[in-house]
């Protein structure tokens, strides 16, 4: 062979290995793609079918009605706690002022003890 034609059959080879690359790159792009939107369409289909599942499901929705009432009786509960904790913080202040006062009035009564 000569060497011009050599030279031609190797470029030749090599376009058309490279074609060959490019090829198989972009089919398994597009297979990974078209896996994608596979799993999105059935992430999609299986929430609709749980959806209809819960419309159909007569105890669910009796599930969550209790479930509220439950919130509600705790809402109210910790309203009467918060409002017995103000209670208890306010007697707690008088508690204090008198204690305060108490020791002041003491504290006076030594002062004027130490004078006489």
């Amino acid at each position: 062979m000569s060497r011009p034609l050599l030279l031609v059959t190797l470029l030749l080879l090599m376009v058309l290995t490279t074609q060959l690359d490019w090829n198989q790159k972009i089919v398994n792009e597009v297979d990974a793609r078209s896996s994608v939107v596979s799993r999105k369409h059935q992430y999609i289909l299986d929430r609709q079918e749980s959806v209809k599942e819960k419309a159909t499901n007569p105890i669910k929705p009796y599930i969550i009605l209790s479930q509220e009432k439950q919130i509600r009786k705790l809402k109210t509960l910790v309203q009467n706690l918060q409002e017995q904790l103000q209670q208890c913080g306010g007697k707690d202040e008088a508690v204090n002022d008198t204690t305060s006062s108490l020791t002041g009035l003491f504290n006076e009564l030594k002062h004027q003890q130490i004078i006489e």
